[in-house]
């Protein structure tokens, strides 16, 4: 184990086409200017694929790399992120997950990993307290991820080796697979999953036992203290605990925001009794944590009665529970639960699958394709037929083939454009629907580097008690405390600029681009995203256990610019590899066909209105307004080398 301070101090990089196993130690420029995790990946990526690299070819690049943070008693530090270009969308591809596997990496003695080939069969790689070997997986390719955990477990006799793996989806070249991480994560969004089939890499198996060395432990304990006493003041640190992520499955049906039978309404019926956070206390009684985490914020589940009695799985996640029971009218939790088994046993991101089947129901109900078409009925809600179709995909057969490859193309091979297909630069959305509820998480889906998604972008001060902004397109309302604006770690200037000084609105686009920075040095450092941190623990947090830990001083102001840096860097990449300003935008559907029934029917997108905020977006980052490109001034003040 390295003597250097927080990091692991090594990064393996493994070449799967000539077996060669090598190691490079991050300097002290890279460590600064972009921390870890993301920040890393971001860079390393930028500097070694050219434009025209296949996302499925040998020439690709799949990078692993944990937060410096992971390891530690910081709380909710568990975070890596995996990336490499996506064969989703053809641009920056990545995910990001927790559990327990960056962590065992860090005690193993590696702060990330890099793959690069492909390897003559299936393999695996073993890590295990410095010791690095490629091992054949013949024996696994096939069987699911769950399998493949307890296959490897068992062979190497500890139940406590971390395993990230693909699933069939993965092995089958799925275009949204996931990396499975351990049984119930996974770095799910952009196909990563199919880049590692692309590499016949079935798993990493990882396990370590070595120590974190702090550099000045006092400091350090301090402010893990004083971070974990934010988190447990936060006003939504019980909610969260209780509810997690299901705390907005309430308001999203209030609101009528819902994406519910593939946006075409807003509202479910027999939603709050059936699928809502109030269905919780039924289905489970205590919480899963990862580690590291005060919060515990998944669910353990387990189904008592009815046709998937014995079901137990950790689950009611809004991931599935929206994505499947609002998206394909999927009627219950119980079946819900076995959609996320299913999608985590074949090794596919739910959010894009959930999308790729919604769009399968509805040209179905519209009569583009038939029974005969698919080979059995798929109406809305029906459970056998979506795990049949699932299986398909997952295993390319029949329609499944044409699905497998995303929304976007598949509704182009099935109907001849893609006006049906919900994406933006060919990643799918979900969670609500921007006709009915405006605001910085809403403007994201199309700022956002990966894509359609909702995970990289949102306003840390968000809220959902109420759905009425003042000012379309330009402004959310705050509605909290003034304790909680004073609170919020953010440069009193900046603050000043972003909230309204006499109503305390929120400035839509300066919160999307101080929103985006901040995520992105959550998962540049390797901490959870999600409230009560993402409100409670900023720059100058961040900045205290950085410093004290690795004991590379730093400050609040320059963990925001290695954010911002990173963001920048993932623009550059992906406008190197085709993105055009045009896609920047959102589908057709929100500004041609009104929202359905609910309190947002009838609703459209302007489209003025929003190339307007956009624009106002760019000129907040420093960009080009009629373009979104980094300007010359930008990446000279970020001391950017590209």
């Amino acid at each position: 184990m390295s003597d250097t301070y927080g990091y692991a101090g090594k990064i393996l990089d493994i070449n799967l086409t000539t077996d060669k196993i090598d190691t490079f130690v991050p300097d002290l420029e890279l460590k600064r200017l972009y921390l870890s995790g993301v920040g890393f990946n971001a860079r390393l990526l930028y500097d070694q694929l050219p434009a025209d690299t296949d996302p499925l070819g040998p020439e690709n690049i799949l990078v692993f790399n944990t937060g410096v943070l992971v390891g530690t008693s910081i709380p909710t530090a568990s975070r890596s992120e995996v990336s490499g270009k996506s064969p989703a969308t053809g641009l920056f591809g990545t995910a990001n997950s927790g559990n327990y596997w960056g962590s065992e990496l860090k005690y193993a003695g590696y702060d990330g990993v890099i793959v690069r080939g492909r390897a003559a069969g299936p393999v695996n790689i073993l890590i295990s307290d410095g010791l690095v070997r490629i091992a054949p997986a013949d024996h696994l390719w096939g069987k699911d991820a769950w399998e493949t955990i307890t296959e490897l477990r068992r062979q190497l006799g500890d139940r406590d080796v971390q395993v990230a793996t693909i699933g069939p989806a993965g092995e089958n070249l799925v275009r949204f697979a996931s990396i499975e991480n351990g049984p119930y994560d996974a770095w799910a969004r952009t196909g990563l999953g199919a880049v590692m089939g692309s590499k016949n890499l079935k798993a990493i198996a990882v396990r370590g036992t070595g120590p974190v060395p702090v550099a000045r432990r006092k400091d350090f304990f301090n402010t893990v203290a004083a971070t974990r006493k934010a988190i447990f003041a936060s006003p939504f640190y019980g909610a969260f605990e209780k509810f997690g992520t299901m705390l907005v499955t309430l308001p999203y049906q209030e609101f009528g925001i819902l994406p519910g039978r593939n946006f075409q309404s807003g509202i479910v019926d027999g939603w709050v009794e059936t699928r809502s956070r109030k269905q919780v206390p039924r289905y489970s009684n205590r919480g899963v944590s990862c580690i590291a985490c005060p919060i515990a914020c998944a669910h353990w589940v387990e189904v008592k009665d009815g046709p998937y009695k014995g079901l137990k799985v950790k689950d009611m996640e809004v991931t599935p529970v929206i994505g499947f029971g609002a998206g394909c009218d999927i009627g219950s939790l119980p079946a819900v639960a076995k959609l996320t088994e299913i999608c985590q046993r074949l090794g596919v991101d739910m959010v894009s699958a959930a999308a790729a089947v919604a769009m399968a129901m509805e040209m179905y109900q519209n009569g583009n394709i038939s029974a005969k078409d698919i080979g059995y009925p798929l109406p809305w809600g029906s459970e056998e037929s979506t795990f049949r179709l699932l299986d398909d995909i997952a295993h390319r057969r029949g329609i499944g083939n044409i699905l497998a490859e995303g929304v976007r193309n598949a509704s182009k091979r099935l109907t001849g454009d893609d006006n049906g297909a919900v994406h933006v630069k060919g990643l799918e959305p979900f969670l609500m629907d921007p006709r009915g509820r405006w605001s910085t998480w809403t403007l994201g889906y199309i700022t956002n580097i990966r894509g359609g998604d909702h995970l990289r972008t949102r306003n840390p001060v968000e809220n959902l008690r109420h759905n009425h902004n003042p000012v379309p397109y330009r402004t959310e309302k705050f509605g909290f405390p003034d304790e909680m604006y004073h609170s919020l770690d953010m440069p009193g200037e900046l603050k000043q600029k972003i909230f309204d000084p006499h109503t305390r609105d929120v400035d839509i686009p300066g919160m999307s681009k101080w929103s985006e920075d901040l995520i992105s040095v959550y998962n540049a450092a390797g901490m959870c995203i999600r409230p009560p941190v993402l409100h409670t623990v900023g720059p100058t947090l961040i900045a205290g256990l950085y410093s004290s830990l690795t004991g590379i001083d730093i400050t609040p102001r320059e963990i925001m610019q290695a954010g911002e840096r990173t963001w920048n860097l993932q623009k550059l990449f992906n406008i190197r590899h085709g993105e055009k300003p045009a896609d920047s935008d959102f589908p057709a559907r929100f500004y041609e066909q009104p929202a359905g029934a609910g309190p947002a029917a009838g609703r459209k997108l302007d489209r003025e209105k929003v190339r307007a905020t956009l624009a106002a977006y760019y000129r907040c980052r420093g960009w080009d307004p009629h373009t979104g490109h980094p300007t010359a001034d930008k990446l000279h003040e970020l001391g950017l080398k590209v």
